[in-house]
Formats: C-alpha cells, structure tokens, sequence
C-alpha cells in the first residue's frame, strides 16, 4: 500500500499517538481521561482529520469479536454466580503439601481457567484468593501473584476466547475452534510448566524458609473464610434467624476444645444459651401476663392458643406460618430451605451445562459469535429473572473501547506507514525459516509490549497472513497461531504488557486486609527471562 498525503500521515500519526499514551498510560497528568475515553479519542480525531470517513469508521467496527467478546463476558458473570470460581479457590487449599505445592496448583488452575474463562475474569476473582491462602499460610505472596498472572496468560492463550486478541485472530482468520486449540495447546502446556519451574528456581529459597510458626503480628484467615469467599452481591447469602433449639444445638455442636480459654467460652456459652432459653419463655409467657394481669383466673384455652399464635406470628419472619397442625418448631423453615437448596443445586447444574453446550458447540465449528450470544442468552432464560443485575457486571467500557481501538487502527492503517515498515521487515521475517520466525517473534515481542498486544494484532495480522499465504495455506494458519502465540505470552515481559497483570497489581493493592504492591521492576527480574524462554520453546512446538 502507498503512503497516503502527507497532510493525512501527519494528522493521523497524531490521532494514533494519542490513543497509544492513552492506552498504554490511562493515567498522564495533562490527559487523564483512560483507556476508554482515549480509544473514542482517538477514533473521532481520526473522522475530524479526515483520515477516514464517517461511514468507513463504522465499518472498520468488528460485530462478531464485539459479539463474541459481549457472549463470553455474560457466560462468565453466570459461572461466578454458579460458585465455579469458588470451586476453583477451593482447590488451590483442598490437601495442598506445602508453599512449592501450592505454587504448581496456582499455575495449573490459572491457566485452565484462564483458556475457558479469559484470563483477566480469572485474575479478578482469583487474585484474593491467593493473597489469603498465602496469608492463611503465612507464606510471601509475591511469587503467587507472579504465578497468577503469567500462567493466566500463558493459559488464555490456547482457545480463541481465552483473550481479546486471540478472539480478533480467531474471526479474521476463519481458524475453527477445535483447530486453533490443538495448534496451540501443546505449546501451552510445556509453557505452564515451564513457568512454574522458572518460578520455583527463582523462589525456592523463599519457598523453602519454614513458616509453620505465625508472625503474631498477622491476622491469619480462617480456612472457612477462604472457601466461603464471594465476588459480587448477587452470590452472598445472607443469614437467617434461629429459634432456641437451633441455637441450642448449634452451641453445642461447637468445636472449642482445641481453644486455650475453654472455661471462658463454656461460661460464655452457657450464658447464651440461657439468654435463648429465657427469650423463649417469655415468648410463652407473654399472652397469659396480658389476659390475667391480677394473677385471679386463668384464660381459656382457645383464647391462649390464639393469642400465643398471634405472639409467635410477630416474632418470627413474616413468611413463616406458625405450624399448628403438630409439626415441630423449624420443620417448615427445614422443608423450605431444603426445597430452596434443591433449586439452587439444578440451576447451577444447569449453567454449567449451558457452558459445556458451547464449548461443544464451538469445537464443532459453529459460528463463534453466535454461540456464545445463544449460551449468554439461555442462561438469562434459565435464570428466570431480571438479567438487568448480571449484565450490568459485563464491562461495556471494554466493548467500547474496542469500538474506539478498530477504527483508530483502521485510519492508521491508511495512513500507509504499516504497510511500509513492513515491507522492510518482511523479507527477514519468512515464516518458512527458522530465522524468519525469529525475526517475526522478535517484531510482535517488541510490538505488543509497546503499542499492546491486541493493536499489534490489528496492524500486523493481515500483513503476516498474506505473506504466509503466499507460501502454502498451512504456512498462513502457522502464521495466524504464531501471532496469537507470541502476543498473548508477551504480556509477561513486563507488568504493563498485558492487562491480567495490571488486574492482579490492582486487585492486590486493593484487597481488603490483605494488601501487597507487586512493583514493576520485581515483576520484569523475573518476566524477562520467563518471557524469552517460554516463547523460543512454544515457537517450536505450534504446527499449522
């Protein structure tokens, strides 16, 4: 393609700055409005200059990534409601052997998690259950973080909807879901491994310091407190009132013998239990002081019956009924909680199948973008109510900004300037030689750490592809799933290379009682050289 006017080259280059400042540094003193508003920045710069037109603006827009994008956001607001991640949380403790054992684990489910889920919804709801199983353990978070974050890339990187640049591969190259998995999954797989061994060279000394005795000056979590965790309102449960018997029972099924100061919680206990009991006996009471209050005569039996029924009505919660057929206390409450549990049980059965449905659905070929909209859509049927909760979580400044970014790409694009630097970088960049890939490798590296992975994506994908194609059909699907492969592990070489380790950073920083800054440059010692290796070894082992 030839360079466009110079006017157009300028005014454009200018757009496209903006918007990759803006990107890559949401947060600059003299502009800081985000990602979000930078990508519609940089998209309405490009139509005022006259890069592109209005109506090639709205073209250059992509529906199926947006579709797809939208579907597996949904899908995956369902699964966090349907406690998949909570299962997940669980097996990071369920008989861990230790800090070196718990590490691998992080690696394992992060990554699998991350190629079903994406890894940045598998960052969000993972990051504080690693940051308290490691302050359960008494054990430096830091190496987890890493763990976290890395092998959820390395993870996402083997399915077309494991990240947003894996989805703009995945429907501009026309690659089928089941194809794109076995070209990638075998790099994936030793890249996990390899993560975790680097990890554990690393940070064996770490790992291996004894921290069976607690710092007294830590608070260490309940397990309970780890296994119980919830993500958003909509999963919390909330608690319910206990009659006497209940709470009798409940007291006494405590386990306290294990606790230094037991004669203070018998004392204490005991002082509860009295406290209900009396609470009880005055429920009775009440009715026979209000109908006799001179002591004479006793009420009749009805009018006690009554009364006591009345009493019991207003002290309970309102959608009890008082059984006065001979039930005993709490069997309806029983009856009800176990038929709200049974409920309970088959719609989370019934997400998780809708999910298996279409991942079926997309190794069979289907159209992605249409397959995830049908299961994000099913769920909400399923649900049977208001969906407005469950899709206000989707997060539609991310669908924007991809609107923003396509088109900011596009009138980059015309400007010419790709085209060119490409044509330089082509001829030492055939896929058909070893040295052509690593030329290739080396490009995408360094682009997707400096413009972000899914803009290198945009500007190189069909420029490598029809390179490719020129050589052989199965030279252009190798060059589609080396792109994905290289721009999605790249995100470790820095902490601003992919947005699941800003996601980790954040959350980290951010978690309630469990606060840890993880620093760009402790990030980089050990993303530099995890990156390089796990990428040359993975380039190795892609097949078209």
């Amino acid at each position: 393609m030839a360079m466009a006017a110079t006017v157009k080259v300028v005014l454009g280059s200018v757009a496209f700055a903006i918007f990759w400042v803006l990107a890559v540094f949401p947060a600059v003193p003299f502009l800081p409005i985000g990602r979000t508003a930078g990508s519609l920045l940089g998209a309405m710069l490009m139509v005022i200059f006259r890069v592109i037109t209005p109506d090639q603006a709205y073209a250059a827009i992509d529906l199926p990534i947006l579709g797809l994008l939208f579907g597996t956001m949904v899908v995956s607001v369902y699964l966090e409601r349907a406690d998949m991640f909570k299962y997940l949380g669980k097996l990071l403790s369920w008989k861990s052997m230790g800090a070196k054992d718990l590490l691998c684990r992080i690696c394992l489910i992060s990554a699998i998690s991350s190629a079903l889920f994406t890894n940045d919804t598998s960052c969000v709801v993972l990051t504080e259950f690693v940051l308290k199983i490691a302050r359960q353990h008494n054990l430096p978070p830091h190496p987890f973080l890493l763990a976290l974050a890395s092998s959820a890339n390395i993870g996402s990187s083997a399915t077309p909807i494991g990240n947003p640049q894996n989805l703009v591969i995945a429907v501009q190259s026309g690659i089928q879901f089941g194809d794109f998995v076995i070209g990638i999954l075998p790099a994936m797989l030793v890249g996990v491994v390899l993560n975790a061994v680097i990890l554990l060279c690393m940070y064996w000394r770490l790992l291996s310091v004894d921290k069976d005795e607690e710092d007294p000056a830590l608070e260490v979590v309940a397990e309970e407190d780890v296994s119980s965790h919830r993500f958003s309102p909509a999963t919390m449960s909330h608690p319910t009132s206990l009659n006497s018997q209940e709470w009798n029972s409940t007291l006494e099924s405590m386990n306290i013998s294990s606790s230094p100061n037991i004669n203070g919680h018998r004392n204490h206990i005991e002082t509860l239990r009295s406290r209900a009991n009396a609470s009880e006996s005055e429920i009775q009471k009440a009715p026979s002081e209000e109908s006799n209050p001179a002591g004479n005569s006793s009420p009749p039996k009805e009018l006690e019956i009554e009364t006591f029924a009345h009493t019991r009505e207003e002290t309970v919660p309102s959608k009890w009924v008082p059984p006065l057929n001979g039930f005993q206390n709490g069997d309806y409450s029983t009856t009800s909680e176990g038929k709200e549990k049974w409920k309970r049980v088959l719609w989370k059965t019934c997400v998780y199948l809708v999910t298996f449905g279409m991942l079926i659905s997309l190794l069979l070929g289907l159209n992605m973008s249409w397959t995830a909209i049908t299961a994000a859509l099913a769920l909400v049927v399923l649900d049977f109510k208001d969906a407005r909760p469950c899709l206000e979580k989707v997060s539609y400044s991310l669908l924007i900004f991809f609107c923003g970014m396509f088109i900011t790409v596009d009138g980059f694009n015309k400007t010419g300037i790709p085209s060119a630097l490409w044509d330089l970088i082509e001829p030492h960049a055939q896929i058909n030689h070893t040295g052509g890939i690593a030329v290739l490798a080396l490009v995408i590296l360094m682009l997707s750490n400096l413009a972000s992975n899914v803009p290198t994506v945009l500007l190189l994908g069909g420029r490598v592809a029809a390179s490719a194609a020129a050589i052989s059909s199965a030279e252009e699907k190798k060059a589609w799933l080396l792109l994905a492969w290289v721009s999605t592990v790249a995100g470790n070489l820095s902490l601003l290379g992919s947005a699941a380790n800003l996601i980790v950073c954040e959350q980290a920083r951010r978690a309630h009682h469990f606060g840890y800054n993880l620093s760009f440059w402790s990030h980089l010692k050990f993303g530099f050289p995890s990156t390089i290796v796990i990428t040359a070894i993975g380039l190795t082992l892609i097949r078209g």
